[in-house]
């Protein structure tokens, strides 16, 4: 197989995926051609904000082909159309043969959360001394507790969750992805637990992943949530993160506890300022540049 990548400014994004769509390509897929730069951005959308960007305004197209002529031949129909101008072939690539999900599968080993809470894929025994387990598999949407971000999380809730599940008490998991932190806090004694995102497949991969754990939990989109909780929950990234500051908090029960993730280091001040009308944020964990703030009202 041969892929063809592109890069497309946000305007040409829809014309030229929809051509590799007619083109009979294998595959497209879509990222940001400036990741892990200053330029990176992030796409996101919640209730009452603007609908959400379909594509960055510097956009990596990749879609894949059967043979390198097929590939080629995209590239020069492709070249020739009037909706091309602004977009550049970045280059055409061999793609070997694989066994993609034996390949997935030895890339997802049982992730340490403590010595005795582990994230461990259903292809995998349970780790020596493992006491308290999540059964998670790769999945469309994002939460697997590879990332800092999740472990810091779940680190957490196991911390807190130690003390006795009143001490987590009900629980709302905003952007819950795969759904790992509400089940986390479901093993940890937290309950009723919400589990809410913006993505429909997301809460179906958090209700399925609820019931491959054997745990109670209710998903549902971002308006179903109703407060107050104990115990809120957040992995997103700062930029929502400020935008959602006064819904999050509106949320947090006196006596309870916002713990907000997928904040770097340098964000820490913007965060601490965005809260700072309802609630005082603070530093509560951080790992390989990556921070955990928290807050208790």
């Amino acid at each position: 197989m041969f892929e063809l990548t592109l890069l497309c400014p946000e305007e040409r994004v829809d014309a030229v995926s929809e051509a590799f769509d007619a083109l009979d390509a294998l595959s497209v897929s879509v990222e940001d051609a400036d990741a892990q730069t200053e330029a990176e951005q992030a796409l996101f959308g919640e209730p009452g904000m603007p609908a959400p960007r379909q594509a960055w305004s510097s956009s990596r197209i990749t879609a894949l082909f059967a043979t390198q002529a097929a590939a080629q031949e995209a590239a020069s129909l492709l070249a020739a159309q009037d909706f091309f101008a602004g977009c550049e072939v970045a280059g055409i690539a061999f793609v070997a043969e694989q066994d993609w999900v034996r390949l997935t599968q030895s890339q997802f080993d049982p992730v340490r959360i403590t010595p005795e809470f582990w994230i461990v894929p259903s292809w995998h025994e349970p780790p020596a001394g493992a006491v308290q387990t999540i059964r998670l598999d790769p999945g469309m949407a994002f939460g697997t507790g590879t990332h800092p971000t999740t472990r810091m999380c779940l680190r957490w809730i196991a911390q807190r969750g130690a003390s006795g599940g009143q001490a987590l008490g009900r629980v709302l998991d905003y952007g819950c992805g795969s759904g790992i932190l509400a089940i986390g806090a479901a093993k940890f004694g937290g309950e009723p637990i919400d589990a809410v995102d913006i993505d429909p497949a997301a809460v179906q991969a958090t209700g399925d992943n609820a019931r491959a754990n054997g745990v109670q939990l209710h998903a549902g989109l971002p308006e179903q949530a109703q407060g107050p909780y104990q115990t809120v929950l957040a992995n997103i990234l700062a930029t929502p993160l400020k935008v959602l500051a006064p819904l999050l908090c509106a949320h947090v029960a006196p006596g309870g506890h916002l713990v907000l993730a997928g904040i770097l280091e340098r964000q820490a001040e913007e965060l601490q300022q965005a809260y700072a009308p309802w609630l005082q944020l603070s530093v509560a964990d951080s790992e390989d540049g990556w921070i955990l703030m928290t807050a208790h009202r």
